[in-house]
């Protein structure tokens, strides 16, 4: 948990969290997307986006380095 890679596969996972999260609001309101309510739906997303983040941290230490239980955070052979 005290790495730069967990902190970087946590924060992918969470932007991955949000995005979906966000999506799965609009998608189930089944109107267009112009009539969508936006901040209602980045609630969801952010809530969401925590959960993520609540796991990673919770999880951290479980046997694996990685933001999740069965993740490695490693590094690229290029360090990107």
């Amino acid at each position: 948990m005290f790495t730069r890679a967990f902190w970087k596969a946590t924060g992918e996972r969470m932007i991955r969290t949000f995005a979906q999260g966000t999506l799965a609001a609009v998608g189930a309101d089944g109107i267009g997307v112009l009539d969508v309510d936006w901040g209602q739906a980045a609630s969801v997303g952010g809530l969401a986006a925590v959960l993520a983040l609540l796991t990673a941290v919770a999880t951290s230490g479980v046997g694996q380095p990685g933001p999740g239980i069965t993740e490695t955070a490693t590094r690229t052979p290029y360090g990107v």
